[in-house]
């Protein structure tokens, strides 16, 4: 595909060097100099210094030959504004925006006309939220991957020393637990693999298990991992994924069904919010009344006897400086809190926060990436993600009509090392396939493949090309 992405920012930088490392042709506008400096020394594409809202700069670019505009540049509006200036020279082009405002979000998703030439849009506050909903219901263990529609997720945790997983072969793990699963990866430095059977798991090896929702514990316990209650929660930072979270905590605290997250929920009494922006603390305040609400310095040694942290079993650092939210969750561990998630910029950054003692990171950069790149990739695809270092995806699609692989079974279609089938959903339900099951159109499926070979398999469960 040709690609003109609009915003060589932190986002704009991470999604072209995936699209170039599938071989898309990507073109990169950015307005600042040293910013578009800085992406044409890195990356192998086309880097043009100008502004993303100028007729003649799209022109030049080529936009009535792309096949995407996707502006995510760090203002709602003029995101906006390039979408509706695309749509004027070239409509039959997919035109994807991100918008972090709220307002314009619930305004443009509740219209039912193309507005602004928006075809998608991406909101990624909410959904960084949502992730960080999914890890605190699950105890605050791992980083839990969700699917649309689905009763399974995707728990990735560490083996601990001496426990029940420990030496044992990934063929002998149906002995020792009563579910559903499949052992989708396994990590240990810097070396990734799709296990076999005879795959030993040792120490301190990441895995990654898909099962139903209410058999990760079960999991986490053979890992060496103990759940515990949360009674006392604290979110630090009121940014706009702080917000939501604490919305949707509210929320689903009256609205759910999950066991597990009300033995560690258990009243709005429970969460504390922490704002060092006073106006933004006297915002919160006026809107959750119920709440606790301190305007203060979650590092500050004065904060931390006042409201006395060391006895909180969670603290959760949402705030936009990504740095401070690592320092804050490090610093808050050796206060004694128990749990500590940290929103932090990037995949990198996230395998640091692991490092220096954080319990779980959320990569807000592949949060909204992933996010995009489901967009992209064709209208089967219903939902995309990462794995082990952009190594591995996992894709949710609905199998095209004229796909090859309709009317057959999945150990005619097999490509084993190439992709691995997790999922199927036929009617009612997703669940774990066979050998013998048979494919059909409009099935939605749940595969893993390798990043590099992961276009041909979309092609090959979609029937485009």
């Amino acid at each position: 595909m040709k690609i003109i992405i609009i915003g060589a920012g932190i986002t704009g930088s991470e999604l072209a060097y995936r699209l170039i490392a599938k071989k898309h042709d990507v073109t990169l506008i950015e307005r600042n100099e040293e910013t578009s400096r800085h992406a044409a020394n890195r990356l192998d594409c086309m880097v043009v210094h100008a502004e993303g809202n100028d007729t003649k700069i799209l022109q030049d670019a080529n936009l009535s030959k792309a096949d995407a505009l996707i502006a995510v540049t760090d203002s709602d509006e003029l995101n906006m504004i390039i979408c509706g200036i695309a749509e004027s020279l070239a409509p039959k082009v997919l035109k994807i925006a991100r918008v972090r405002n709220e307002n314009y979000v619930t305004s443009l998703a509740s219209s039912k006309e193309k507005t602004l030439g928006i075809h998608c849009l991406v909101y990624p506050d909410e959904e960084g939220a949502l992730a960080i909903q999914k890890i605190i219901e699950h105890g605050a263990i791992s980083d839990i991957l969700s699917f649309n529609d689905s009763p399974y997720e995707i728990a990735q945790f560490n083996v601990e020393e001496n426990s029940n997983l420990d030496g044992v072969m990934v063929k002998d793990l149906r002995g020792l637990i009563d579910a559903q699963f499949i052992v989708v990866a396994l990590e240990k430095g810097q070396e990734y693999t799709v296990p076999s059977g005879d795959t030993v798991l040792t120490t301190g090896c990441r895995l990654s298990i898909l099962t139903r929702t209410e058999e990760i514990e079960k999991f986490y316990n053979l890992a060496g991992l103990q759940l515990q209650n949360f009674k006392k929660i604290a979110i630090a930072g009121m940014s706009r994924i702080g917000r939501l979270l604490l919305e949707f905590l509210l929320k689903r605290e009256k609205t759910s069904s999950l066991k597990a997250f009300f033995r560690r929920l258990t009243s709005s009494q429970s969460i504390t919010v922490i704002e060092a922006n006073e106006k933004i603390a006297k915002s919160i305040a006026k809107d959750f009344p119920d709440i606790k609400v301190y305007n203060a310095d979650i590092t500050d040694e004065a904060l931390a006897e006042e409201v006395g942290l060391s006895s909180f079993d969670l603290v959760i650092s949402t705030t936009e400086n990504y740095e401070f939210n690592m320092i804050s969750s490090t610093y808050l561990k050796t206060l004694g809190v128990k749990k500590t998630i940290a929103l932090v910029q990037s995949r990198i950054m996230k395998n640091i926060a692991y490092r220096i003692g954080i319990d779980v990171a959320i990569s807000f950069k592949d949060v909204v990436v992933d996010s995009i790149m489901a967009k992209l990739l064709g209208s089967n695809v219903l939902g995309y993600h990462t794995m082990c270092d952009g190594r591995l995806e996992i894709i949710e699609l609905s199998i095209g009509e004229n796909s090859s692989v309709v009317g057959k079974s999945l150990k005619q279609i097999a490509k084993h090392g190439v992709f691995l089938i997790l999922l199927i959903n036929s009617g009612e339900e997703y669940e774990i396939p066979k050998g013998e099951t048979v494919l059909m159109s409009k099935d939605k499926i749940i595969f893993i493949v390798e990043a590099k070979q992961a276009l041909e398999i979309i092609h090959l469960f979609s029937g485009k090309r």
